[in-house]
């Protein structure tokens, strides 16, 4: 999630300390875990925190100068997160993946009709949903102001980021049954 005051990103959050060492749990909002690496610092809204231990497997972190537990407790619930530009430097997409800006303001058509734009995107267990906000013709016609659209290849047809347009199909059937 985009923080407006700050433009940074939200991408994890802390948790309770583990252990005596200043291990501490870590709760990604990340698709891209592997970008907390030793030695890189994030912003936090406790100030900026440099990686000093990290297990990706087990979940848990340590930052220089929170090296005990005493000192690791006060960075419980301490949310952090990093730049757009960072996300994008730091982060490999495989052909078809996108991240979430990229689709966030998009114009969703069914085939050549507009639906509506992205305005937000929920995940619901393992699957994304583009939350859409119906074009003011649709809505005037009756249809519901917004509806939900599972990212998947059943519906989605193709993705063109730098004109954000996502073309679908059958994606209207959904609007009519919101």
């Amino acid at each position: 999630m985009l923080s407006a005051a700050s433009h940074q990103f939200f991408i994890a959050q802390i948790g309770k300390t583990h252990g005596l060492w200043g291990d501490l749990k870590i709760h990604f909002h990340t698709d891209f875990p592997e970008q907390f690496q030793i030695g890189k610092s994030f912003e936090s809204d406790r100030g900026k925190l440099q990686v000093a231990r990290i297990d990706l497997e087990k979940g848990l972190v340590s930052f220089v100068g929170y090296g005990d537990i005493d000192s690791a407790k006060r960075l419980t619930n301490t949310k952090i997160y990093t730049s757009l530009e960072e996300t994008q430097k730091s982060c490999d997409l495989q052909e078809g993946q996108y991240f979430w800006f990229d689709i966030i303001g998009a114009t969703l058509y069914d085939g050549e009709e507009a639906l509506g734009v992205v305005e937000d995107i929920q995940r619901i267990l393992a699957t994304d949903y583009l939350q859409i906000h119906t074009d003011s013709t649709l809505i005037e016609k009756g249809l519901a102001k917004s509806f939900l659209i599972p990212y998947i290849d059943r519906y989605i047809l193709s993705v063109d980021k730098d004109a954000k347009k996502i073309v679908t199909k059958d994606t209207k059937d959904i609007l009519e049954a919101s």
